[in-house]
Order: structure tokens, then sequence, then C-alpha cells
């Protein structure tokens, strides 16, 4: 492949004349940012993952450690190590939004090309709507919740919860309508909110309970490494899921960014930080709930309905549906509407990709991945790590070792350019994405079909060995498919130093 001279185009180049960008790949939401909308500071970032990690997906997700087994450090430890890992990723495809400007959908078209980038923005944007769905369905059962504190007679009654569930539903459209400047406002006081809150429910719980060492005096329920570690390579793999749509779509963010200096240093601390610090809130209130209840309550839906003190009670889920409301809509509808307006940006505005993206959770069954927490952990967030962390080594590959973090950006907005590939699709991508995903889930997949038990391999039954590979799914995902592609981009004798053609807008900011 020839590479073609670097040159500079103007501003006319990209979005005006001749040389107008596709319309089938443009719209003002997937354009590249000018300088007045990169207004995102660093304690903007820090104040996006802290007031993400403040809601009650965390919080169950360390307690399902706690009611898995595991002592309050080994629930602390997995959390902060599955949230290093995928830091590593998330920094890293951060990288070309700071610089350049473009979100995931556009991002995402440098290595599977202008029409194979719809399919991991699908992949993506299908996850993001489940996560929506969960998220409305838990706000709903707070709302109930709340009604139930009132009025104790509505406790059993499933049509509140229904009619919680569709109101709270509705509150998330009304604030995607109001656009994404709207989640800055939102975040700037429901961080600090979310953080007196959480901090009141621990003291309340640890005065029950009797103070700190009962709650931290629990041991650990395993009682050999083995296993020890059949149940924390699933919760591991699961700490990495939980952040894995934000760990491909971050430049739909970071596009805002003053520089890099800020969206990094603000990443950095925010997320390890937040998670810890919240999920560390999330362990002794649930530690506190086994020695107050008898039992440990990962839910704290069920646990604030606990309290015979209605204004505890009633604070607690007030600080509940706010963050809840607060990452619903900067976690699953910003990025998934970009994703599904990136189908036909001239047909689809990021407002009624939004709504899209609304009506899709409601068929995502999020009762269903709620109702225990095996279902969470080990069905959803191991499950749809298997899908994502395939595309997630393919785009750090093709950025930093395929085209060392320089783009094409007036290539990125049309067809017949140096994406085009094999009519606007990657074959080299397509096939590593495949591979990756049959490989971490296929395990899986068989055990529940209850197929292959004869099959052997080495000696040993191939299910089993393969069900392992499922409980490093992300891993087995991001590492099988990064290497596949690159050995295939050599293979197709593809450049590795791809020209830029930079957007006057598009720089090292």
């Amino acid at each position: 492949m020839i590479t073609p001279e670097p040159r500079v185009v103007m501003d006319s180049d990209i979005l005006a004349g001749p040389l107008a960008p596709d319309e089938r790949l443009y719209n003002d939401d997937l354009a590249p940012t000018m300088p007045a909308q990169r207004t995102w500071s660093m304690y903007n970032y820090f104040a996006l993952w802290f007031s993400m990690c403040m809601e009650v997906t965390t919080y169950m997700l360390a307690a399902s450690l706690i009611a898995g087994g595991m002592s309050w450090k080994q629930a602390i430890f997995t959390i902060l190590l599955g949230n290093l890992i995928v830091l590593v990723p998330m920094l890293l495809n951060a990288h070309a939004g700071a610089k350049y400007g473009i979100p995931f959908p556009v991002f995402v078209r440098a290595s599977f090309g202008p029409v194979g980038a719809n399919i991991p923005a699908i992949l993506r944007a299908i996850v993001a709507c489940g996560w929506f769905g969960i998220q409305s369905w838990i706000g709903g059962q707070a709302i109930a919740a709340m009604i139930a504190v009132l009025w104790p007679h509505t406790a059993h009654m499933p049509v509140v919860t229904w009619l919680c569930f569709l109101s709270f539903w509705l509150l998330n459209m009304a604030v995607v309508w109001r656009g994404v400047e709207s989640i800055r406002f939102l975040q700037s006081f429901a961080a600090p909110f979310m953080l007196i809150m959480s901090l009141a429910l621990l003291v309340y719980m640890l005065h029950r309970a009797g103070g700190l060492g009962p709650v931290f005096s629990a041991p650990s329920q395993f009682h050999s490494t083995g296993s020890f570690l059949k149940f924390f390579v699933p919760s591991l793999t699961a700490m990495v899921g939980y952040w894995a749509t934000l760990s491909l779509n971050i430049p739909d963010f970071t596009r805002y960014a003053k520089n890099q200096e800020s969206q990094l240093v603000g990443q950095a601390l925010g997320l390890p930080i937040g998670m810890v610090f919240y999920a560390s809130l999330g362990i002794a209130v649930t530690s506190a709930s086994a020695v107050v209840f008898g039992h440990a309550i990962w839910n704290p839906v069920e646990l604030l309905g606990q309290f015979h003190n209605p204004v505890v009670a009633f604070l607690g889920l007030v600080a509940l549906l706010v963050s809840t409301l607060n990452v619903n809509i900067a976690a699953n509808v910003v990025s998934p509407s970009n994703d599904i307006s990136n189908l036909a940006p001239h047909l689809i505005s990021f407002r009624s990709a939004g709504l899209i993206t609304g009506f899709l959770g409601l068929l995502m069954c999020p009762w269903y991945w709620m109702s225990t927490f095996g279902n969470y952990v080990s069905g959803w967030l191991v499950g749809y790590s298997g899908l994502l962390g395939p595309v997630a080594g393919i785009m750090v590959c093709d950025y930093f070792l395929i085209r060392n973090t320089r783009l094409d950006i007036y290539s990125l907005y049309r067809r017949g350019g140096i994406y085009e590939y094999t009519r606007g699709v990657n074959p080299a991508a397509v096939i590593a994405l495949v591979c990756g995903v049959l490989l971490a889930l296929t395990g899986k997949l068989m055990t529940a079909a209850h197929i292959g038990q004869g099959l052997l391999i080495w000696g040993h039954p191939l299910v089993p060995l393969l069900a392992t590979l499922y409980d490093y799914a992300w891993f087995v995902g991001f590492f099988l498919s990064g290497a596949i592609y690159y050995l295939l981009m050599l293979r197709h004798h593809l450049s590795l130093e791809t020209a830029t053609h930079l957007h006057p807008y598009a720089g090292e900011r």
C-alpha cells in the first residue's frame, strides 16, 4: 500500500464544498469537536468517574463478593486489581478522543472500516441498552420502596413497581432530550451529594452493627486456594467487564477535554479511587447487614426496606435514585446514542438515538439479570465482557501498533479512502473479532446447551476447559483478537505508518 503524503486540510474541506463528508458517515453529533466545545477539565473527568462509581450497581458488585464468601480484604483487592487492569485500555482508547475530537463510532472506523464499524458500535450499544434497562429497573424499585415507606400497604403490589419503573424510564428520557451538557450539570452536584449520603448510610449501619470490629472480623469462607481462585477469577473478570463498555467508547467523553493531561489525570485518579472508595462502602455496609439482620443483603433497595426509621429509609432511597439517574444518562445513553446515530447519521440524531436506546432497554429483561448476584456477575458482567474485550484488543492494537496514534480525519468521514478496505469492511478486524468472541464464550454456550460432554482434549473433558476460558472471557478476547488482528494486518501488507490528514482542530492538545 502506498502511503500518501501528509497534508493539512482546511475546515471547508471537512464541512462543505466538493470535499464535503459523506452524509452516511456524518452529522453534527459525530463531527470532530471544535476548540469552543473542549471545556472539560481534570475535575470534570474526576467527577465523571467518581459520580459514575457512586451508584447502586457498583455497590451490588462489591456486595456480591461478600455474599459469595470473600473477606473484606479479598474483596477490596479484587476490586482494585480489576479496575487498574481496565484503566489501561481505557486510557489508551481515550487518547484518540482527546487528540482528534472524535467519538467512538468514528474512531473505530480506522480499524473496522466505515461500514464494518457498525459491528462493534452495535455490540457496545446493545450492552449499553441492557445497562440502561438494569439501571431503570433499579431506579423504579427505589421509587417503589420510597412509596412503601409512606404507604406500607403498597409494598407487595407488583403493579406499583412496574409503574415506578416506567416513570423512572420517562424521567431518563426527559434528561436525554435536554442534551449532553445536562450531564455535566447533573454530575456537578451528584458526586458530592452521593458522597455525603453514602457516608451517612455507612455510619448508620456501623452504629447498628456495633462498630467496625464485628463488621471486619468475618473471615473468608474459602478454606483452600483452589476454592478461592474458582470464585476469584470470574469475579476479577466481572470487575474488568463492569467498565468494559466505557473502555471502548471513552472517546465520546474525552473528545471534550481541554487537553490530554485533563482527561489522563482526571481518569487515572477518578476511576480507581472512586471504585475502591464506594465499593469499600458497599463491602462495609453489606458486612454490617450480616451482623444486623443475620444474613448479607446485597441489594441496597432491599436493605433500605429493612429500616424501621422512615426518615433514614426515605433519604437513602432518594440518594440511590439520584445516583442511578446520573450514571444511567452518563454511561448508558450518550455512547449508545452515538453508536445508533452512526448507523444512519443523516436520519438519526443524538436525541432520536437516545429514545431508541431507552426502548431497547425495556426489551433486555433487566429484572432477570438483577434477580440474583449470580445472574448479575457471572451471567451479565462476565458474559458481555467476552463480546467487548475483543473489540478493545483490536482498537488498541490498530491505533498504537499499526498506526502509531496517527489518524486521517478526512478519510474517517468519507468512503473510498485509506479506511475503505473491502467495500467498507476490514476483513482482518472481523475475523479477529469472531475468533476472540467464539473462544471466550464457547464454553458457556456449550455448557448451557449440554453438548460436547463426551469430547476430550489432552485427555480431559472439553467443556470444563472451555468453561474456564469463559471465566477469563475479557482477557481471552482482548489478547487473542489483538494478536490475530496484528498478524492479519501484517499478512495483508498494510502500512504500519498511516498518513495523517489533520483537521485543524485535531492536533495534540
